[in-house]
């Protein structure tokens, strides 16, 4: 699994999802969360907003990643 490292607290969830590489923009991002084929934790995500920290599984299009702060 990918680990993804920040440098604040936290990040939010279409942030880290163009920092992952997993969508090219910020608009992408915001129909792959609305349309709910986003995983945080295990759970669907449709707040393009939320807030990641350190130690969340974020899980996408196959793909999946770890926040690390």
């Amino acid at each position: 699994m990918e680990k993804i490292r920040i440098k604040d607290d936290f990040i939010k969830l279409g942030q880290a999802l163009k920092l992952a590489g997993l969508v090219e923009s910020g608009v992408d991002a915001k129909f792959v969360i609305q349309d709910g084929l986003v995983k945080v934790n295990g759970q669907s995500c449709t707040q393009r907003g939320k807030k990641l920290v350190s130690g969340d599984v974020v899980e996408f299009d196959g793909n999946s990643f770890e926040i690390e702060g």
